[in-house]
């Protein structure tokens, strides 16, 4: 008879790797590395264990969209106050804040449960080539083979 093996906390391993967002497409990007941060590229993957990789973005100010999406796509807030929304364009957002876009982006694309903040702590962009993670030898990952 077969048995089915689950993983264990002391069996995982957390990989550190580096994607370089320049002329990458950012949402097929965010699909990419939300998979990567999940664990859905290994083997063992088990959906209520934080068993993914930690992913450095770096460059995250070159990444790229189609169509008109840098004057039509708005991200939307509101106070809850009458009159409190406040919508700004994408072209805004990037001028202001590459990161915060890619995070949104790639959050958008977790699963909406309480794993998803345990994901996102193993992301790390930045909008320049330089990161401070050298420590965690972090490996260099060609986007084309995930």
């Amino acid at each position: 008879m077969n048995k089915t093996t689950t993983l264990k906390l002391k069996d995982k391993t957390n990989n550190w790797l580096i994607i370089d967002c320049t002329d990458q497409v950012i949402g097929r990007l965010s699909t990419k590395v939300a998979k990567i941060l999940q664990g859905k590229h290994k083997v063992n993957y088990a959906p209520n264990l934080n068993n993914g990789d930690h992913v450095i973005l770096i460059n995250t100010s070159k990444i790229v969209w189609t169509g008109k999406k840098g004057s039509d796509k708005l991200y939307r807030k509101h106070s809850g106050f009458q009159g409190g929304l406040k919508e700004k364009t994408l072209d805004w957002m990037m001028s202001k804040n590459s990161n915060a876009v890619l995070e949104t982006s790639i959050s958008a694309m977790l699963p909406k449960n309480r794993m998803r903040d345990v994901y996102l702590k193993n992301l790390h962009s930045f909008a320049g080539s330089e990161h401070p993670h050298e420590a965690q030898q972090p490996v260099v990952v060609d986007l084309s083979k995930i």
